[in-house]
Order: structure tokens, then sequence, then C-alpha cells
């Protein structure tokens, strides 16, 4: 079943299947998290906050890892995915839902079955035209803006935004990482920051709690490795403003429609050992081709297809070793290691 809709972007089948199902999404207020880099890891510390405020709990987050079930959580817990599937299977089949409007329609299911007070949602692409955009959303939290899926989204950052900001109701509060885009939501109540700003303005007032968040392949530290899924120029740029130390043995897959060139550039400065591999998605670059482009801007540079030997060899030419330009290569490697 493929992940995108064969008839261009939409809310019409998402809003009949929610409304077959009952309208579950309006069963309780949610923050709704756009952006391009760092949704996953808002969207969980949001949960984490609103948890320890003492609230009952949904999040969904995309992609997912090593499992599906990584994608609904209730109370910081995998729910059942199998069960919340089976939920909303028969009128998803019949309406011909795609890949992720099924997942998020099981989400947001499974929410109002649990009774949750409130829901915290990743969007998937974009925000205008996502599957998420059906939310009764009390407050919009938009992490980042990055040049990405400009065939879809625009071919400028103020676009990219303006289609991402889209979710925002008149009205509510949008947290935004700086003042740049506040011009686009007029009429909204402007806060400036991150996750907890957006769970703090969801409650309306301080939390005092400081979770640490772990995701799978989201700054993922491993015994003399990090994993990060870090897929385009500014999540690169991010990435390696984390990193202890700039002599890092770097593995990485990268997909052939991103800006391979810069990202490479960038991760240099984390180290002069590169690892050119390929993850299982169809679009990834081949191992040799990512290896001849690394080759500008790495002293060392091998290519070993197998990502799980990739990160043998690597670890192998010396530690700390970095795993990323992909979550693809990243969920290879869970699942390999399963």
């Amino acid at each position: 079943m493929s992940p995108w809709p064969r008839d261009g972007f939409g809310l019409g089948r998402m809003q009949a299947l929610l409304a077959e199902l009952g309208d579950p999404q309006l069963a309780y207020p949610a923050v709704h998290v756009v952006g391009t880099n760092g949704k996953s890891t808002a969207t969980v510390t949001v949960e984490q906050l609103l948890l320890a405020d003492g609230l009952r709990v949904g999040s969904t987050i995309s992609p997912h890892i090593g499992s599906w079930a990584e994608r609904i959580r209730i109370d910081g817990n995998e729910a059942d995915f199998e069960a919340a599937i089976a939920s909303v299977r028969e009128p998803a089949e019949r309406l011909e839902a795609t890949q992720f409007e099924i997942v998020t329609a099981a989400a947001l299911q499974a929410f109002a079955d649990a009774t949750v007070d409130a829901a915290v949602v990743e969007a998937g692409l974009g925000g205008r035209y996502d599957a998420t955009n059906v939310l009764d959303t009390r407050v919009v939290l938009l992490t980042s803006v990055g040049l990405e899926h400009t065939d879809v989204l625009g071919d400028t950052l103020e676009e990219i935004a303006t289609e991402k900001l889209a979710v925002a109701p008149p009205g509510e509060v949008v947290v935004l990482p700086d003042p740049t885009y506040a011009h686009l939501v007029p009429g909204r109540e402007i806060v400036l920051g991150g996750a907890r700003e957006a769970a703090e303005a969801f409650v309306g007032h301080a939390i005092d709690a400081h979770p640490r968040v772990h995701l799978a392949g989201r700054f993922e530290r491993r015994l003399g490795e990090i994993r990060d899924g870090a897929h385009n120029p500014d999540g690169a740029r991010h990435l390696v403003e984390q990193l202890d130390g700039d002599d890092h043995t770097i593995v990485a897959s990268v997909l052939g429609d991103k800006d391979v060139g810069e990202m490479l550039r960038i991760l240099r400065a984390a180290g002069s050992r590169f690892v050119a591999t390929r993850s299982s998605s169809q679009r990834a670059l081949p191992a040799a081709q990512l290896a001849e482009q690394a080759r500008r801007h790495f002293d060392q540079v091998e290519v070993v297809d197998d990502p799980l030997a990739a990160v043998v060899r690597a670890h192998e030419l010396g530690e700390p070793v970095l795993v990323t330009g992909s979550l693809y290569l990243i969920g290879d490697l869970a699942q390999a290691e399963q």
C-alpha cells in the first residue's frame, strides 16, 4: 500500500473515514506539531510534560524505526497497534485510505477509546493537506522550516512555512522558534519557544518537570556510537552542533533527492572518516555514488553496501561512530539487530 495519495493531497477521504468512526478526533483537544526537523522529539517532549502535569495523553509520531507500534502512544507507552488498526480497517479499506491516513485514524480512535485529556500529534507532510489536519487544535508548535518536499509544499521557506502553519485555527496559540514567520498567522496568540512553551500554553501554567526524551534514531546514544536520522542539510547542521568533538567515523546513506553535497559538507565537521552504505529505500543513492561525492570532503572514504557491516567497519576505523543521513538506514539497522 502506497503512503502517498494516488489522487493528490486533500482531506476529503480522511474526513470521511473519521466521520464513519464517529469523529474520534473531536473527543479531546490537541497540540499539533509541524515543521521540517525535530517533530518527533518535540511531540514526545510535549507528551511527557503534559503527563507530568497529571493529564492522560495520547501521542502519535512518524516515521517509526524498529516497529509500527512506535507510532501510537498512550500515556507514554506503545498502544496495541494491531488492535488500533483493526478498529478502523473496514471503513479504511472501503474508502481506499492511504497508509498514513489509516495509521493516523487508528491513533485518533485509540486516543478516544482511552479517554485521553489531550492528544499530541505530529504532522506527516506539510500541514494544510496533511491527514492530521482534522484536530480540535488548541496549540500549534512549529519546530523548524527547511527546504524539503518543494514539489508539494513550495519552492521557498516562506511558502513551506505557510503550508505548515495553515493548520493553526483562528484565535488559538501558535508556538514559533523565532519571529520569522509570525506574520503568517495573524489573529493567533504567538509564543516564542519550543516543546515546553507549547505544553505550558496548552495547560495555561508553568510545568515543573524536566523530562529527558529518548527516541530511537533521534540522537540515540549507544556504546561508542550515535545514531541520528538527520536527512537534510538543516538536520545535519543541528546534529553536528550537538556533537562532542570532530573525530567521528561517519556511516551514512542518503536519499538521492536530497541536497547530498551540502549534507556531506556539513557532516565533514564531525570527522574525516566516512563509510558509504545504502539503505533499503529505493530512493537511496548507491553506496559507490555516495562515496564518490564524499571523497570531495572526507580524507578517508570506504564503501560497504550492507548497513550492518558498514557500522562494524566504522567501529574498526575509529570511535566514536556517527550513523546518519536517513531514517531508513536507522530502521534497517534496528530490523537487522532484532
